[in-house]
């Protein structure tokens, strides 16, 4: 029986350094290195205060809103956030849930959007599909819910590709700066 001899570590180092005689490393490129998605802060730092519900699902109607608009604020709010200007910082599913507690969960979800200075923020309420009639009682009471909500300025229908019609993007008041916030150093 004859037993090649394998090759020692050295020598295919060796023939490695020679394979690559003569190579000359690539220039960097001009890429720009994707930026990492910032993680979100769990939002529950303190116990939650009750949340009065103050919304209404009277005068509803059958048809949802497809956009909304608070009196006094310029169409361009409105025309920014449909294309996208303003970045979604959170978003809430009210997948599956009845109609009580999408209300609910909403209003929370509103009132730690404001606590947090968040300006733009996606509900995704679905289309309805399921319903008679076609088009979905959960996606016409929210957005009904947001017309009501003083920290709304404006919501308009979700992007194909981040919902659709089963999505509103809603645009809130900016946080009120306090004199505490106004006289931190920069």
């Amino acid at each position: 029986m004859n037993k090649k001899k394998e090759p020692s570590a050295s020598a295919d180092a060796d023939l490695f350094r020679q394979a690559l005689d003569g190579v000359v490393p690539l220039a960097p490129s001009n890429r720009i290195t994707p930026a990492k998605p910032q993680r979100r802060t769990p939002i529950h730092t303190t116990p939650p205060l009750p949340i009065a519900d103050t919304l209404s699902d009277h005068g509803a109607g059958d048809e949802p809103l497809a956009e909304f608009l608070r009196n006094g604020l310029s169409r361009m709010a409105l025309r920014k956030l449909r294309r996208g200007q303003f970045p979604v910082q959170d978003i809430l599913d009210l997948h599956g849930l009845s109609s009580d507690a999408a209300r609910k969960l909403l209003l929370e979800f509103l009132r730690e959007a404001e606590q947090h200075g968040l300006r733009c923020v996606c509900v995704v309420h679905g289309k309805g599909w399921h319903t008679q009639g076609g088009e979905g009682i959960l996606k016409t009471r929210a957005r009904h819910w947001l017309t009501q909500c003083a920290e709304v300025l404006a919501f308009c229908e979700a992007p194909p590709n981040a919902g659709g019609s089963g999505a509103v993007l809603v645009l809130l008041k900016a946080k009120a700066k306090s004199a505490a916030d106004s006289q931190k150093p920069l």
